[in-house]
This record gives C-alpha cells, sequence and structure tokens, in this order.
C-alpha cells in the first residue's frame, strides 16, 4: 500500500506537470475583481440527501460584508450539480454561468462597510469519488451490516463540487458554518463543529451542526452512517476540550483502543505548535469508507484501526508502525491547513510539509529524537524531484507531491541550521500564534522564519521549493586537510552544515568556491550529519 501512496503522488504530479492552463483555470484560482469585492462571513447550508438517487439538494444563505461597492457577485458550483434560485431580500437575481463560475448580478445596492446575504438554492448529484480521497468527491457505500455508509472528501476538487461557495482559499467564512443535513431516520449525520440540534420528523431526521471559527473551504464535510457515539475530554492548555468519536457499531471495541492516541497526539501537538486552534468547536474523529482527511475539528478516519499507513511503514525503519499514520497525520493538519491555510494552493506544501513533519514529532515527543530522526530519513527516500514543490500561482494547480516527504526534509534541516531544539519549538508555536485562523503565502512564511530566527534563507528556501535539484556538498581529504564545496545549489544558498569529525561535531559554511578546513589528524574519520537534506561526495579527485 506504501507503493500506491507515493504511486498516487507521482501522478498526480505528473498530470499537473503536464496540464496547459485557460480561462477555466483562471477563474477556478484567481480573485477576481468579483470575488474581491466581498469579505465571505458565514454559510447557512441545509442539505437532503437522497441516497438512493445519491443526489443532494438544498440551500445556502451566505453573509458577507461589502468591502466596496460593486454590482456583480462570483460564487461558484460545478457542473453537474445546478444552481435553481438565488435570491437577494426576497428578490430573484439573475446570473451568468462561465464554466463552474457564476456570475450574480445584484439589484440591491452594495454599500461598503454593510453586512448582507444571497440565498443559493441548489440541487444534483455530486461527483462519485473512484478512488478517495485522492480522487475527491462524494462516496456511496454500505457497511458490513448493509447500511448506508456515506463521506465525501473533496480537497483536490474544492467545495464547489457539491455546494454554491466561494471555492478558493485566501476567504474563509470568518464567523463560520451552520449545517443542517436530513437524513433518513435510521441514520446519524455527522458534519464539522458541534451538534446543536438533532430532529427527527417520521421519514426523516436532521442533525445541525455549527462551527463558530474561520473554516477552510474543502474542510466542509458530511459523513452518514449507522454510528454509535463516545467522547472523553482532554485538561488542554486552554482548558477542557471535548473529544468526541462517531465510528460503526461492530468497530467500536477496536475504537476505543486505538482512539487512545488522540491524547497522545494532543499532548505532542500542543508542546510543539501551542494550544489546539478550535478548542469551541472541538474535535472530532469519524469513520468513514475511505481513508481519512483533515476536515476541520470532524477528521475522518479509515485506517482500519492499526497504526502505520494500512498497516506499513512508510519510512521503511520500523518508526512508522509506532503510530496510527491518520490519526496522527490528519490530525496535524489541524494547525497547519486548518487553522493556518495557504493562500493559494501553489503553496500547499505549507499543509503537507509541516502536517508530514508532525509525524517527526509525534515520534520525538513520545519516543525520542533519535526515533523522529530515524523516521525523517527513511521517509526522506520518497523524495522524487521529478518537479518543483511550489505550483502555479492563480490557477488552482499544486506543486509537486514531493511537498509530504521534501516539505518536511527541509522543515527538518531548517530545525538543524537553528541548532537549538527550544528555539525551533519556539518558532513553530509563534508561527500558529501569529498566524491564528489566517491565510498565508509561502512568502509570508518564508520572511517570517527569517525575521524571527535572524538566518538568511532566501537561497534556501528557493533551492528546496523552486528547484528539483539537490543540494551536493563535496570534500576532499588530503594531507590533513579537508576541502568543502557546494555544488548543484541556487547562487545564494549558503547554510552552515555540521560535520562530525572523529565523532566530534564541526560546523562549516560551504560555498561555490572551496574552502579549507585542518583535521585534527592526517587519517581522521569524516562524515555529514544525516539529518540535512544534502547530498554528500566524499574524497572526489
Amino acid at each position: 500500500m506504501k507503493k500506491i501512496f507515493f504511486l498516487l503522488l507521482a501522478l498526480i504530479s505528473f498530470s499537473l506537470a503536464s496540464q496547459e492552463y485557460s480561462r477555466k483555470d483562471s477563474l477556478r484560482g484567481s480573485i477576481t475583481d468579483e470575488r474581491a469585492w466581498w469579505n465571505l462571513l458565514h454559510y447557512d447550508l441545509d442539505v437532503a440527501v437522497d441516497i438512493e438517487k445519491k443526489s443532494i439538494s438544498g440551500k445556502n444563505t451566505i453573509s458577507y460584508e461589502v468591502l466596496n461597492e460593486m454590482p456583480v457577485l462570483h460564487l461558484d458550483l460545478q457542473d453537474p450539480m445546478k444552481i435553481k434560485s438565488i435570491t437577494q431580500d426576497g428578490e430573484f437575481l439573475t446570473y451568468k454561468k462561465e464554466f463552474s463560475a457564476y456570475f450574480i448580478n445584484l439589484v440591491k445596492p452594495q454599500k461598503k462597510g454593510s453586512i448582507e446575504k444571497i440565498e443559493v438554492v441548489f440541487e444534483g448529484i455530486p461527483p462519485e469519488s473512484s478512488n478517495p480521497p485522492w480522487d475527491g468527491g462524494f462516496v456511496w457505500k454500505t457497511d458490513k451490516n448493509k447500511n448506508p455508509f456515506i463521506a465525501n472528501a473533496n480537497q483536490l476538487i474544492g467545495s464547489s463540487s457539491w455546494f454554491p461557495s466561494k471555492d478558493i482559499p485566501y476567504d474563509e467564512p470568518d464567523k463560520g458554518v451552520r449545517f443542517k443535513i436530513e437524513v433518513p431516520p435510521s441514520l446519524t449525520a455527522v458534519a464539522n463543529g458541534r451538534l446543536i440540534e438533532e430532529k427527527g420528523s417520521g421519514k426523516s431526521k436532521s442533525f445541525t451542526w455549527e462551527v463558530v471559527n474561520p473554516i477552510n473551504g474543502y474542510g466542509i464535510n458530511m459523513n452518514i452512517a449507522d454510528y454509535v457515539h463516545f467522547s472523553e475530554t482532554y485538561p488542554g492548555e486552554k482548558g477542557e476540550l471535548d473529544l468526541d468519536y462517531y465510528v460503526l457499531s461492530y468497530n467500536l471495541k477496536k475504537a476505543k483502543k486505538q482512539f487512545k492516541q488522540v491524547p497522545m497526539m494532543l499532548q505532542a501537538f500542543e508542546h510543539w505548535f501551542g494550544p489546539y486552534p478550535f478548542y469551541e468547536d472541538g474535535f472530532k474523529l469519524v469513520e468513514t469508507p475511505y481513508l481519512g482527511m483533515e476536515h476541520q475539528s470532524s477528521v475522518t478516519y479509515g485506517n482500519n484501526y492499526e497504526n502505520g499507513y494500512l498497516g506499513g511503514d512508510l519510512s521503511l525503519t520500523g518508526q512508522g508502525l509506532k503510530f496510527d499514520f491518520i490519526i496522527i497525520h490528519e490530525s496535524g493538519h489541524e494547525w497547519f491547513a486548518n487553522s493556518l491555510t495557504n493562500y493559494d494552493v501553489a503553496d500547499m506544501w505549507i499543509h503537507e510539509g509541516f502536517t508530514t513533519y508532525s509525524e517527526v514529532l509525534y515520534l520525538d515527543y513520545h519516543f525520542g529524537t533519535e526515533a523522529g530522526n530515524e523516521y525523517l530519513i527513511g521517509f526522506r527516500d520518497r523524495i522524487t524531484n521529478n518537479r518543483p514543490v511550489t505550483g502555479i500561482y492563480k490557477v488552482n494547480q499544486r506543486g509537486s507531491g514531493d511537498m509530504y516527504p521534501k516539505g518536511a526534509a527541509m522543515i527538518h534541516t531548517l530545525r538543524q541550521v537553528i541548532g537549538d531544539d527550544e528555539k525551533f519549538r519556539s518558532l513553530l508555536r509563534d508561527i500558529n500564534k501569529d498566524f491564528y485562523h489566517q491565510t498565508l503565502s509561502s512568502k509570508q512564511l518564508e520572511n517570517y522564519i527569517m525575521d524571527k530566527t535572524s538566518l538568511e534563507l532566501e537561497g534556501f528556501f528557493d533551492q528546496y521549493l523552486n528547484t528539483v535539484k539537490v543540494p551536493l556538498l563535496q570534500c576532499k581529504i588530503k594531507n590533513g586537510e579537508m576541502s568543502y564545496r557546494f555544488k548543484n545549489t541556487v547562487d545564494n544558498f549558503n547554510i552552515p552544515v555540521k560535520m562530525i569529525i572523529d565523532k566530534k561535531e564541526i560546523w562549516i559554511r560551504p560555498g561555490k568556491e572551496w574552502q579549507k578546513q585542518v583535521l585534527p589528524n592526517p587519517d581522521s574519520k569524516v562524515s555529514m550529519d544525516p539529518n540535512f537534506y544534502i547530498d554528500f561526495e566524499k574524497n572526489i579527485k
């Protein structure tokens, strides 16, 4: 299964690399004038699910703040979903559809600073995923008891695949989402946030969930099944955190055992990253018929209640079998992806690089630094360097699948350069504090890290994010001297490197030109610290 995981990443990268960009891509990925003038405040989403027809219908009442006066508003809804009507203050509005973009003609004057609403009625058969969560969409399955087992995961295709939304990551609903789901009476519907109302009406039952924090669009999710529920609380940095679990009844015993890793996850991640970002909305794990996804405050889980990635170790070191990959990785996204969200998906390494590194930090906290280092170095072998980690801006295009292992390897190298784990931990906590519940760009984050660490890292980030070149440290040893230099680097790549000389740590700062270091002995043993993501070539001619 680990081979399948990385094959999928490679296929996604190849597909995106060969793509040509069009007006459709620009409409999806850029901040159009019709998007820029209004600030999304809240979704009030009311959905009925027809399981037999695999269809949904409902309405979304969208609240927004007017930033600048403009008569046209841009929303998104992908085919084959359809908008039936759009109204504002009871008046029906006309619109023009271009691909998945709807340009809505507003009649009411939009006064700067005012708070307005539009109501969008919609229906249709949403895309069905053939390979969730990699291929986004709905999953319509049944459990072992032949009860419906339904979920959706939409990171790669977006929220507009199933409901009308402002489907671009830079703008999130500042005041969250209220989400009512109507299902058959024998089933339970679970969504983000807290359950605020459950109603039965004979032929159906409705569940209303509420998120009070900002939430990224692809993080909005519904899950429908014959669930059983159990809960606990965690004494966290901001007080008591409610933990809720929704699982299939015949998996209850396994879930109670496996989910003991949730408090362990919170203990490690609050240590490294700071308080869990959504105390007001609680934390949930919800069993799904696919592997899992980082749905905000409602992490979905399908890892068969076993450690590793479907029972395998992605690092091939044995360290990956010490934790449940989905519990740890997808929960790490609560900090990196959900609280901090990339401004443009081209910078998705912020999500996946830091969250992959959260696996290392989990091991570090509970099993020791060497366990985390070994896992990272093993996982690093999965880097393909087929194309840059950074994607193409303004066309909804992600970078290489290397954003997972290479992003983590870059962060691990930065940790070595900082050279002080308490300073590194302080940096991670400051990032989460200062960008709490915000969208941000890679450049913002890079500049922030440079400012906090007082390190010159422009070339460092450029090397690992924007090129496929692995830095090469060349070393020659002759007559009791070590000569060294960097090759295969961008011009301003100038980080220090830790060498091990006769079992002692010595720092050097290579450049493109040869430099010399006198060795303690003519036959000194020289190696490079393997925690740096740098190729090492020794005794070259």
